[in-house]
């Protein structure tokens, strides 16, 4: 995901994609524990995916106390 779409989200869309993605990277580092996956790389991309989205969800958190 880029960072210009995830600056169009809303706070709400924020909050439910970061879950849906935590929800995938659990997924897959099970699904890697179990059988090694194809792409190992997978798993990077969501979690710095993770990190974009609460990163902007904290910068707005920041922005609205001010």
């Amino acid at each position: 995901m880029k960072a210009q779409e995830i600056k169009n989200l809303t706070t709400e869309e924020l909050t439910g994609r970061i879950a849906e993605e935590k929800a995938q990277l659990d997924n897959l580092k099970f699904n890697h524990a179990i059988s090694p996956l194809d792409n190992p790389m997978v798993i990077r991309a969501t979690r710095r995916n993770v990190a974009r989205l609460m990163t902007e969800l904290a910068k707005r958190n920041a922005e609205a106390e001010l």
